[in-house]
């Protein structure tokens, strides 16, 4: 199995009294994961899964005697896609608070289910992690560095889901059935979605316009939608980490962007499921897009992995100066510009670097990516 790089910090989590909230895209990885992790878990260990029909219906309503019945003499509850299960955080919340000495470990593939049914009954109750697709740093561990750098070019087009890293010769068709069977499912299921093909439609637009500035109004003509309706499937669509957007990063300049956004893919490998467009690097013309999308979303997974919190964003001014891409972590401002080739003329915004010149900036490119996505000792 492949060494997840959360699993040290969750591991110093389980001797306490806190539940464990383990948030993800589906197939990245979640139950495998906790199979990992069981030699650490406490025994007996329950596993309940929020898919079963009958798991839902014996936690609907959950009364502390109940749940003490259903847990028996487990000291561990695993409770897997809990955000089928209604009241899972009151559930939660009352074998934390009642049932002394069982720890609990749930997980979902949704942000906004889960996370709108255990927020207010879990304050000061949980510790919660994000598991993504398997990273850079993560594959470098079980491989090697000089493997993952030559199978560069492979990742842009097929991205990490383990199915997909674990499944050599397989992965057009297995990602093609990721995003038909899984890439909609929560939102279809629980927001009642009125219009999935529409839906998808946006998602293929998004995908067209990875790495670019979206308009509201523009993707809604392509789709069909109007602005306030794109919006809200865009803030779904992160929810159920499948993209995530970049806002504007602006402190000095008056000419700065400030209320605008640019859309990233989790996952290259999903992206390009969506428009069903698997060509060679070299043969593409979306190559310095797919680079950035791999940038910062392994640099999202590295921050999140090694424990380190940056606000992210990107920057440009009304004349089109900009950068691709910035952290600010408690004032300390990096800023990095993606270029896929390394002898690309052209370096970090001038502009940028006069209006925030205490910011620590950076070329980052295949060669020396790596310096940015691996704990250096």
């Amino acid at each position: 199995m492949i060494k997840r790089g959360l699993e040290e910090s969750i591991a110093t989590k389980l001797k306490d009294n806190k539940a464990i909230i383990l948030l993800g895209p589906r197939q990245a990885g979640k139950s495998t994961f906790l199979q990992l992790l069981q030699p650490q878990l406490k025994q007996p260990i329950a596993w309940w899964n929020g898919d079963e029909t009958d798991i839902r219906s014996l936690l609907e309503k959950p009364s502390s005697t109940q749940l003490k019945s259903l847990i028996g003499n487990n000291i561990t509850i695993v409770i897997d896609e809990a955000q089928r299960i209604e009241n899972i955080g009151l559930c939660i919340k009352l074998i934390t608070d009642n049932i002394k000495g069982v720890k609990v470990i749930a997980t979902g593939s949704s942000a906004f289910e889960l996370a709108n049914k255990i927020n207010e009954p879990l304050t000061g109750r949980k510790w919660e992690y994000h598991l993504y697709p398997l990273s850079f740093g993560e594959m470098v561990a079980h491989t090697s560095l000089l493997e993952e750098k030559r199978l560069l070019h492979h990742r842009l087009l097929y991205g990490y889901y383990p199915e997909i890293v674990t499944s050599p010769g397989n992965e057009r068709a297995l990602l093609k059935q990721l995003a038909n069977s899984y890439l909609y499912k929560d939102i279809l299921t629980w927001e009642r979605i009125q219009k999935p093909d529409k839906l998808e439609k946006l998602v293929q637009a998004l995908a067209f316009q990875m790495a670019q500035l979206i308009s509201y109004n523009e993707l809604g003509q392509l789709c069909g939608l109007n602005a306030e309706t794109v919006e809200k499937y865009i803030n779904l669509l992160e929810k159920a980490f499948i993209v995530f957007r970049l806002p504007a990063f602006s402190r000095n300049l008056r000419n700065e962007l400030k209320k605008s956004y640019k859309i990233y893919f989790y996952d290259n490998g999903l992206r390009n499921a969506v428009i069903n467009q698997f060509n060679p690097v070299n043969l593409r013309n979306d190559t310095g897009q797919l680079w950035e999308n791999w940038f910062i979303s392994e640099r999202m997974k590295y921050l999140n992995n090694t424990g380190q919190h940056a606000s992210r964003f990107f920057w440009r001014t009304l004349a089109q100066q900009e950068v691709d891409y910035i952290e600010d972590a408690n004032g300390k401002i990096t800023a990095f510009e993606c270029k896929w080739n390394p002898k690309a003329k052209g370096g970090v915004s001038r502009a940028f670097s006069n209006a925030y010149p205490d910011a620590e900036t950076h070329i980052v490119h295949p060669e020396n990516a790596d310096e940015f996505l691996l704990l250096r000792n």
